[in-house]
């Protein structure tokens, strides 16, 4: 265990995300899905990290990680972020910290990608 990273680093890169994504929607002709697809899976991904949270505290089963890094990595990252702040949860694992960052990285790496194809069209 490690540590947890400053909670502000956690908001700031959310916040640079939302505003990013904003710009996209509404400069480029993005489609209306793809902010309402990271909406829908925000929610599924601070869901599945509040189940794992409580089933950590009652010692009950509890979801994998590669099932939390899965879900972050499909765009559920901006709901799972949050419910690490909000839960203080999965923030002091290292390997962990890793891994879910790695999955942010190219999550909106692909994302920027398209998004730069759209633009170019």
């Amino acid at each position: 265990m490690s540590r947890p990273l400053p909670s502000a680093l956690s908001w700031t890169v959310l916040i640079g995300f939302a505003a990013a994504l904003a710009i996209a929607f509404f400069g480029v002709p993005l489609a209306w899905w793809v902010p309402a697809a990271y909406g829908a899976l925000s929610v599924m991904g601070f869901a599945a990290y509040g189940i794992d949270k409580s089933a950590a505290r009652r010692q009950a089963r509890r979801i994998s990680e590669q099932t939390l890094l899965t879900v972050g990595l499909i765009g559920g990252w901006p709901g799972a972020l949050v419910a690490q702040q909000l839960f203080r949860h999965k923030t002091r694992k290292r390997s962990f910290r890793r891994a879910f960052w790695s999955t942010v990285v190219i999550n909106v790496l692909v994302v920027g990608g398209v998004v730069a194809y759209v633009a170019s069209r």
